[in-house]
């Protein structure tokens, strides 16, 4: 079986309401100002942003774009986008999963919806080739999840028929999209969780 992890909020740490509250402690006070924030940021994942993570446009202009749209000082934009790397932390838990499945003789591979340069910054602090077959940034390939031609590209990329292949994603909508192109796929909510699905699955021991 091949295991086609996604990144953020999985491998890697993205809580996006957390993350404006901590970096933009003057503007959102609490997790539901936060929630509030990210809905309007991040657009979930569409608008300018599914446009950066896609590598449609760059830095710079996602954050004219996402200052012009919000009314949000330049700076304050800045800042967040500057930010994100740093949020992006490997999770502990998941990193074991990724080594016992490795150990358990799966070949892994990722799909990450991630703009070009997070990807650099992922590629150059953590050990993605050891972890990894091979994957896909969105922003390299110039394609989005839950887009099909993504999902097609990693087919060929990974060298897989769909029913090969198993994906690990935590938005409800990249799960669908996967299913419907005959891929197995779960939705990620922790990597505990993640593991008794695997076990369920007979891809892990208890």
């Amino acid at each position: 079986m091949k295991i086609v992890f996604d990144f953020g909020g999985v491998v890697f740490r993205w809580h996006p309401a957390s993350f404006l509250a901590r970096v933009l402690p003057h503007r959102i006070e609490t997790l539901e100002q936060g929630a509030q924030a990210a809905s309007l940021f991040f657009q979930n994942y569409g608008g300018d942003w599914g446009l950066f993570d896609q590598g449609l446009i760059g830095t710079d202009e996602v954050v004219r774009r996402i200052s012009a749209r919000t009314g949000w000082l330049r700076g304050e934009v800045e800042t967040v986008v500057r930010a994100v790397p740093d949020e992006l932390m490997a999770i502990p838990a998941t990193v074991v999963l990724i080594r016992d499945l490795k150990a358990a003789g799966h070949t892994l591979h990722f799909l990450s919806n991630m703009p070009e340069p997070y990807a650099d910054h992922l590629s150059a602090t953590y050990p993605l080739t050891e972890w990894f077959e091979s994957g896909l940034f969105s922003g390299r390939v110039k394609q989005i999840k839950p887009g099909a031609e993504i999902f097609a590209l990693a087919e060929r990329h990974f060298g897989a028929k769909p029913e090969e292949l198993l994906f690990i994603d935590d938005h409800p909508v990249n799960v669908d999209a996967a299913l419907s192109r005959d891929w197995q796929s779960f939705l990620f909510t922790d990597a505990a969780s993640a593991r008794r699905e695997l076990v369920s699955r007979r891809l892990l021991s208890a």
